[in-house]
């Protein structure tokens, strides 16, 4: 892995969420949002990678409220207390980094709050035990722990993933504890972390769109990742 153009495609999603974030609040377009993110990648010539590998509709996924992944923008305005998926992955010189932060517009509910905040902290725990040597599972049953002991549920079904010359590669990163992903983890391996979780049950449904997903319950969902690469000591976040 080349660590030094994976970092800088992880400094321009990174440029892209802060430029997105910031511009969330209520009676902004999902679409708005998405010419935001498109205008950074041309500043930097990067390029969108959900387009590049999936043809995906839309240069980023912007997910709200019960909608947990893969969220296609468009006319939808954003209303107060809404809670915002910012999922950013770029390509640039051959070389992918993904990141999502999860956002709010205007005053959120305490459930959103808590619910964002199960996700970020699941995600730095997790990534703090990312050493080499560590067994892969421990991410999984750290962010299952984390988020267990907020009352929430991991939304098992979707995951973290290898990263590096195409947006997912081996290993599965999951959010729960499999015994049977205990292969340690190696110096130089690029993946992300990346809690998905929901306020009620982890179940979720396809759209009728064909690409975004929901809680099945209809409750609400939060998101946090980054892109790391493992060390002997703590990991490199490459997406900060």
């Amino acid at each position: 892995m080349d660590l030094d153009r994976l970092r800088a495609a992880g400094l321009v999603v990174a440029e892209t969420l802060d430029a997105m974030e910031a511009a969330v609040e209520p009676g902004i377009t999902t679409k708005a949002l998405d010419d935001l993110a498109a205008a950074v990648f041309a500043r930097h010539g990067a390029r969108s990678a959900p387009q590049l590998d999936y043809d995906f509709p839309g240069a980023t996924c912007i997910s709200v409220n019960d909608e947990c992944v893969h969220g296609i923008p468009g006319p939808r305005r954003i209303a107060a207390g809404d809670l915002v998926k910012l999922d950013v992955t770029v390509e640039l010189d051959g070389w992918y980094a993904d990141a999502c932060r999860t956002a709010f517009a205007g005053e959120p509910s305490a459930e959103a709050v808590a619910l964002a905040t199960a996700a970020r902290d699941a995600l730095e725990r997790a990534m703090a035990g990312a050493t080499a040597g560590a067994p892969l599972n421990a991410i999984g049953a750290t962010v299952e722990q984390t988020v267990g002991e907020r009352g929430f549920a991991v939304c098992e079904v979707l995951s973290g993933h290898g990263i590096g010359r195409r947006i997912h590669e081996p290993p599965d990163v999951l959010n729960y504890y499999d015994p049977e992903l205990s292969e340690p983890l190696v110096e130089g391996q690029v993946f992300t972390i990346e809690p998905i979780i929901a306020a009620g049950g982890g179940d979720v449904v396809e759209m009728d769109d064909g690409w975004t997903v929901r809680t099945a319950d209809g409750s609400l969902s939060a998101h946090a990742e980054h892109t790391i690469a493992i060390t002997t000591g703590a990991p490199l976040v490459l997406t900060a």
